[in-house]
């Protein structure tokens, strides 16, 4: 019996140890699994697939008013007289036990879509370029907790639609003008097979100006092009994952890309806040100007302090910013983009 007790002490002290230095993480955990969904990954009962001639299956298509359109006070959309497209894949927006992939019918997920990420992240290619951002069958949050068949066969069929999206994107849309491939999170992790699947080693490579597949670990070799090291770089991929001095959730092991988007180097060289041009929070029209600086260390782009009380939910934890990663330095994106595709055009 004292055997017992000592065993269940020492449970009980570990689990203490947990829930006090890395609190943030297993709150995560634990919220991650009241999401599981009640069943096993089916792909014969899965929802149905979308049909991108539909343009009611894309979150923005530059042809019509959607919410990629927005911009802050003082921005203007110039999709109309773009040279050039964006594929934008968006983040996982279907948090919910539901199921393993989103119905495109889902009220909850298409908002977030809409109100948040066209608006937030999206919108910063809209200077440059004509935006298509397809719906998708995403899978549900929970497939990022599970290594097993279910998660594996969720993110598989999303990613089967973002093949979809992008070939109908290249046959129906493209005509042969220059291209960037962009995402966040869920977005960049179909990003990353998309580019290695897609256009390493076509004849889409000459179109290919650059990939923006930020918000997830990616390994140097994974897409298949090199790491862009300056802000002309062309052919290459920039990504980082923003966070705090104290975060916990979603570390990274030291090997994943992060190129600084207040400098748009890898080096380990701090910028300051006065490099940010400015940062842009969900539901305001202006932007904050050195709202946050940046720093790569250890694969992770950090991030001291958030001048700004505009970025206060913490959703996925102490000091994580991953819903932040455009948001935070929303100008300098977009003024890298214009810079890179101007580069591009100089080399074409």
């Amino acid at each position: 019996m004292k055997l017992v007790l000592s065993i269940l002490a020492v449970l009980a002290g570990i689990a203490i140890v947990i829930l006090v230095f890395f609190r943030d993480a297993a709150l995560f955990i634990t919220m991650a699994f009241t999401l599981a969904p009640g069943h096993d990954f089916d792909l014969e009962n899965a929802p149905a697939a979308p049909d991108y001639a539909n343009p009611d299956h894309w979150a923005a298509l530059p042809d019509r008013d959607d919410h990629a359109d927005v911009v802050p006070t003082g921005f203007v959309d110039r999709q109309s007289n773009a040279g050039v497209d964006v594929f934008f894949i968006h983040p996982t927006t279907y948090i919910t036990s539901d199921g393993w992939n989103q119905p495109l019918g889902d009220i909850d997920a298409t908002e977030m879509v809409n109100d948040w990420v066209m608006e937030n992240q999206a919108s910063v290619f809209n200077d440059c370029c004509r935006i298509f951002a397809p719906h998708y069958r995403q899978a549900t949050l929970f497939s990022f907790m599970d290594s097993g068949r279910n998660g594996n066969g969720a993110l598989d069929l999303a990613y089967e639609d973002v093949i979809a999206a992008f070939d109908h994107f290249i046959e129906a849309y493209n005509e042969g003008r220059p291209f960037i491939i962009a995402g966040h999170s869920q977005g960049s992790r179909h990003a990353v097979p998309l580019i290695r699947d897609r256009v390493v080693g076509t004849p889409l490579m000459e179109q290919f100006v650059a990939a923006y597949p930020i918000g997830y670990n990616i390994g140097a070799n994974e897409p298949g092009i090199p790491v862009c090291t300056n802000g002309v770089d062309t052919g290459c991929f920039v990504t980082w994952n923003a966070v705090g001095p104290e975060a916990s959730a979603f570390g990274s092991d030291g090997s994943s890309v992060c190129v600084n988007p207040l400098t748009w180097s890898t080096d380990d060289s701090g910028a300051p806040f006065d490099t940010n041009q400015g940062a842009l929070a969900v539901g305001f029209r202006d932007i904050e100007p050195g709202a946050a600086d940046g720093q790569c260390t250890e694969g992770q782009l950090l991030v001291t302090e958030i001048r700004s009380d505009r970025f206060g939910d913490r959703p996925l934890g102490r000091d994580n910013y991953h819903i932040y990663d455009y948001g935070l330095f929303w100008a300098n994106i977009r003024a890298n983009v214009s810079e890179r595709i101007r580069a591009f055009f100089l080399g074409s």
